[in-house]
C-alpha cells in the first residue's frame, strides 16, 4: 500500500482521519461487505470522479450480522480483507474502514433499529424477513460515523438502493445518495461476491437471470417499435384480413400486430422473462425461482399492464445453494 492509503479499524481512528484528511474536499463513502470485485471498484471510481482529486474517498468493509437471517450464509460469507485493500486502493480510495462487529455494536446487537416499512416487506424483504431492517440500521450507523457528503451504492441491489434513498429523505440525512449501474461479466452475469460459489454447471444455469431480463428488454423494444409503426401506418384489421386471404401469412401477422399495437404491455414483458426462467428450471442443475416482479421504483409494488413510465424488472433465484438477484430498469412508453 502507498503511504497515503490507510486501513482504519476503530471509530477513534476514523474520527482522526476524517478530522485531518476529509476537510480538504468533499467526502464520498462506498459501503461494502468486502469480497470486493469489479462492481465495487466501479463504485469507488465513480466516487473518486465525483469528489475529484482533492476529495476523500472512504470504503467501508463490514459483514453486518443484522442483515443475515437463519440459515443464510453469514459464516461462509467471504472475508478477503488483504485483497480488498488492494482493490480499493487501485480504484482510487484514500482509506478503508474495516471495523470489527464489537466496534460497530459495542453493546451487542442494537435494541433500537431502523424499520424499513412497507417497501421493506416486499420481494427481498418477503424472502428474507428482517433483512432490510438490519441493512438500514448499519447504513444509518455508518453514515453517522463516516459523515460523507455523498454515498455510492450499486443498482444491482435496486430495492436496497431505493430504501436507502427513502431513509435519507424521510429522516433528513444530510447526504446525497448516488446509484451506479450494474457491472456485468462478459457473458451477462451480474457481478456478485456470491458468484464464486457457483460450479461451472451452476454458472451456466445462472445465466438465465440476465438472459430473462434481456429478453424482457427486447420484448419492450419490439412493442415500442410496433407502436411507432402504428402511429404512421394505416394499420387496419381489414388490411390484415386481406393479406390473409392472399396467403401472405407473415405479412398478415405483422399487420395484425401493428393494428393491435397500443399503450402498455407490461404483462407481455413479464411473460418474455418468465419463458426464459421456465426453461432454466428444466436444466441440470435447475434454476429455482424465488420471484420475478415488474415494479414501480418508488415503492416496489407491481405495475399494471398499461403502466407508463419507469419500472424495474427484478428477479431472484437459487442455483444449487447459491441465491442470486438481478434487475434491469425499463421505461414504458419511451420512443423506439
Amino acid at each position: 500500500m502507498s503511504p497515503e492509503f490507510e486501513l482504519i479499524e476503530t471509530c477513534d481512528e476514523l474520527d482522526y482521519a476524517l478530522g485531518h484528511f476529509a476537510p480538504r474536499g468533499r467526502t464520498a463513502v462506498v459501503m461494502t461487505m468486502g469480497a470486493l470485485h469489479e462492481g465495487h471498484a466501479a463504485l469507488v471510481r465513480a466516487a473518486r470522479a465525483h469528489v475529484g482529486r482533492k476529495g476523500y474517498v472512504l470504503v467501508t468493509v463490514f459483514v453486518n450480522p443484522l442483515q443475515f437471517g437463519a440459515g443464510e450464509d453469514l459464516d461462509r460469507y467471504p472475508r478477503t480483507l488483504e485483497a480488498d485493500l488492494k482493490t480499493a486502493e487501485r480504484a482510487g480510495a484514500d482509506a478503508v474502514f474495516a471495523p470489527s462487529v464489537a466496534e460497530v455494536y459495542p453493546g451487542g446487537e442494537p435494541q433500537v433499529r431502523i424499520a424499513a416499512g412497507p417497501m421493506g416487506e416486499r420481494l427481498e424483504g418477503a424472502s428474507r424477513p428482517g433483512h432490510f431492517d438490519g441493512m438500514l440500521t448499519v447504513v444509518a450507523k455508518l453514515l453517522h460515523l463516516t459523515r460523507p457528503d455523498v454515498a455510492f451504492f450499486g443498482q444491482k441491489d435496486a430495492q436496497q438502493l431505493a430504501l436507502i434513498r427513502r431513509m435519507a429523505r424521510d429522516l433528513n440525512f444530510p447526504v446525497e445518495i448516488v446509484g451506479v449501474p450494474t457491472v456485468r461479466e462478459p457473458d451477462g452475469l451480474a457481478l456478485s461476491s456470491r458468484n464464486r460459489y457457483l460450479s461451472p454447471g451452476e454458472r451456466r444455469t445462472a445465466l438465465a437471470l440476465s438472459a430473462a431480463l434481456f429478453a424482457a428488454r427486447d420484448r419492450l423494444a419490439a412493442q415500442a417499435a410496433l407502436r411507432a409503426r402504428a402511429a404512421t401506418l394505416p394499420a387496419s384489421e381489414s388490411r390484415a384480413e386481406a393479406l390473409s386471404k392472399l396467403g401472405e401469412s407473415r405479412a398478415a401477422a405483422d399487420a395484425h400486430a401493428v393494428a393491435a399495437a397500443g399503450p402498455g404491455g407490461a404483462d407481455a414483458v413479464r411473460a418474455a422473462a418468465r419463458a426464459v426462467l421456465d426453461e432454466a428450471a428444466k436444466q441440470n442443475p435447475p434454476l429455482v425461482l424465488d420471484y420475478l416482479a415488474l415494479v414501480d421504483p418508488a415503492d416496489f409494488t407491481e405495475v399494471p399492464d398499461d403502466h407508463a413510465g419507469e419500472a424495474i424488472l427484478a428477479v431472484a433465484a437459487k442455483v444449487g445453494t447459491t441465491r442470486l438477484i438481478d434487475n434491469l430498469p425499463l421505461t414504458f412508453g419511451a420512443p423506439a
